[in-house]
């Protein structure tokens, strides 16, 4: 006799396999075969059966459990139904079925004991493929998971990482989800791999107030508790939103402080109150409509000088080591925000006093050219700063160095465009020739030491900015040289299509948005059709990493999810929200050629500037890393890192990019 492990069930042209425990194992659709909406075992070996879809765990007044294999299975015709006893006292039935266009699932949780029950915790797992295993092999195989957990208003959007359909989305009809969590985010899966993720009815007791509040669910004797969501394959984002039956319109997640925030009710919703505030900072909006809660979050800002200045007078303060001799007490440096104190290297790459703490310096400059700060003490500070990038950073052979310390350290290329582009506006503001010619020297330096085969945060921004000034210094065979180096540089990616090189991570937003730039700056330079035929698969991979949830945190902000580990105090793993490398995007849609740019790219670019502005606070503290899930391992999150460290590019590539 075979035993049959996976049976197939056919749904709105696409299918959805049931393993042996009568949960989803693979969804898939024929008009594009390869890819992989969930996470496979034969392909990612740290994926397992206590995170198959819908495995997951209670915690409840009678004790915690988990359910994965269910004690008794009913197969049927278009479906079949699961049962589990993850508590004493509790029943889980989940049946899943497939009707025409759609595949449901309805999970019922009922209290069989005699006594009323208790649930401060439920986690459904929905492990989607968000795996970073190459370029190519993203693009062609995986998804990025968009998950909006707000109430009754809550989904999750499997979108295929190249940005062509179909999309795969599940949508809460009945119930609700009040928070996600991440699991298996460590050293081993390490920063090309998401995690499982895992949505939750409550995560209230390992996170109570995460995502503005987690319910408690009480349930008396034979009372249930269900959350049923559909899922469906779209052609696009527009055709799934409109699916979602939002409570509520939000065309604009931010104001300004003390303005009201235009909101376009369903018919029949409730808003719990007004829609604005006198304090920068999140505010949850609550509705409700037909007895169904939802809920999320938008953003009420100080205007951009204000938090600025209070950002520069706190660099100024706290984040110049001056216990340290000259240069080194020039330099810039990380500071816990909880205390003030500034925070020493520990031989941890991402806490040194180069690198990406060059954004600080960047932003004074940004400051001082629009006449914000004290003059005075930020002339002081960029000309230290410059001499200790001079003495310290720079290499003989021109490289630019990580850390001031002489540890050794292999070539790192993203150092050289950030102190190139800081020496063009050192030139800039006080008019030293041999500023100049040290930025273009190190831009020169750059592309015999490698740059053609990297796509560099910041390098094409600093290649247009040094010849631009060379032309009008009397040097234009130099300025000359470096357009046509990086027009070369371009055409060469242009070539690569999708087979782009790893480099700190094998795939990720802040390689995308940089190639974006690099076509885009060239094309502006050199119009070439093979640039602009290069630029439209490569805006749709940037656009495919910003979801479209109604969230400040969330819309259109391309996921990251290491940052919080690698720079941030509590070296915690999971999704950063926004994180400032986030705004390489808004720059990007900003260089956009004619024949691509769109009232909708500008809109995009002008929202993830402002919502970057929620991790920076008016009395000039801020935060390296927002943690988005309520958890990340069973750890608690949704919570800024203590540690201010780079965030500082989120202000100065705001002030650089405006005209």
């Amino acid at each position: 006799m075979v035993t049959i492990k996976t049976r197939r069930f056919a749904f709105g042209g696409g299918w959805v396999a049931l393993g042996a425990d009568a949960a989803p194992t693979a969804f898939g659709h024929a008009s594009d075969p390869d890819r992989l909406y969930l996470l496979d075992e034969a392909t990612d070996a740290w994926h397992g059966p206590d995170h198959h879809w819908g495995a997951g765990f209670a915690i409840t007044s009678r004790g915690s459990g988990r359910w994965q294999r269910p004690y008794e299975i009913d197969w049927r015709a278009d479906g079949a139904t699961a049962r589990h006893r993850p508590v004493r006292g509790l029943e889980l039935e989940v049946r899943r079925q497939v009707a025409g266009e759609r595949y449901t699932e309805t999970h019922t949780w009922t209290n069989t004991g005699g006594e009323p029950l208790r649930v401060t915790g439920l986690g459904l797992n929905v492990p989607v493929r968000d795996v970073y295993d190459g370029a190519a092999t993203a693009l062609a195989r995986s998804c990025h998971a968009h998950v909006f957990t707000g109430g009754s208003w809550s989904w999750v959007l499997a979108e295929p990482m190249s940005g062509a359909p179909p999309l795969l989305g599940a949508i809460v009809r009945t119930g609700a989800l009040w928070a996600y969590s991440v699991e298996s985010r460590n050293t081993v899966t390490s920063s090309d791999v998401r995690g499982h993720l895992v949505v939750h009815p409550t995560d209230h007791a390992r996170n109570p107030e995460a995502f503005g509040g987690q319910p408690v669910l009480d349930l008396a004797p034979g009372e249930e508790h269900v959350l049923a969501w559909e899922l469906g394959w779209y052609g696009d984002r527009e055709a799934f939103l409109a699916a979602t039956d939002a409570p509520a319109g939000l065309p604009f997640l931010t104001a300004p402080v003390g303005a009201a925030l235009a909101v376009d009710l369903a018919e029949g919703t409730v808003l719990g109150e007004g829609v604005t505030s006198r304090a920068h900072g999140i505010r949850h909006l609550d509705f409700e409509r037909d007895g169904r809660r939802s809920r999320t979050a938008v953003a009420f800002l100080a205007p951009v000088r204000d938090l600025v200045e209070a950002r520069v007078a706190r660099i100024l303060g706290e984040h110049r080591p001056a216990e340290r001799p000259e240069p080194e007490r020039y330099a810039f440096v990380p500071v816990d925000t909880r205390t003030g104190l500034r925070q020493t290297e520990n031989g941890w790459q991402d806490w040194t006093d180069g690198a990406e703490r060059v954004g600080m310096a960047v932003l004074l400059q940004q400051a001082r050219l629009r006449g914000w700060g004290a003059p005075d003490a930020i002339d002081e500070a960029l000309r230290g700063f410059a001499r200790f990038a001079v003495e310290r950073l720079i290499q003989p052979d021109g490289s630019v160095r990580r850390s001031s310390r002489p540890a050794p350290e292999g070539l790192r290329l993203y150092n050289t465009p950030w102190l190139a582009h800081f020496f063009h506006d050192q030139f800039a503001l006080y008019g030293d020739p041999a500023d100049l010619d040290r930025a273009a020297r190190l831009l020169e330096t750059s592309y015999s030491l490698g740059v053609r085969d990297h796509l560099l945060i910041g390098l094409p921004e600093a290649v247009v900015a040094v010849a631009g000034s060379l032309d009008g210094h009397g040097d234009p065979a130099r300025a000359k040289r470096l357009r046509d180096a990086l027009v070369d540089h371009a055409r060469g990616f242009a070539s690569l299509g999708s087979a782009l090189p790893a480099h700190e991570v094998s795939y990720e937003q802040s390689m995308v948005a940089p190639l974006v730039s690099l076509l885009a700056t060239a094309y502006a330079g050199a119009p070439d059709e093979r640039l602009l035929a290069a630029l439209r698969p490569a805006l749709r991979w940037l656009r495919a990493f910003g979801g479209p949830q109604p969230h400040v945190r969330l819309r259109d902000i391309g996921i990251r999810h290491w940052d919080g580990y690698w720079f941030g105090l509590d070296r915690q793993w999971g999704d950063t929200f926004p994180h400032y490398w986030s705004v390489l995007t808004a720059v990007a849609l900003r260089q956009l050629p004619e024949p691509l740019r769109t009232e909708d790219t500008e809109r995009v670019a002008e929202a993830i500037f402002a919502a970057n502005l929620a991790d920076f606070g008016p009395d000039g503290r801020a935060t390296c890393a927002f943690l988005m899930p309520s958890c990340v391992d069973g750890r608690p999150a949704h919570r800024p890192d203590p540690l201010a460290n780079d965030q500082d590019w989120a202000l100065a590539l705001l002030l650089r990019s405006q005209k």
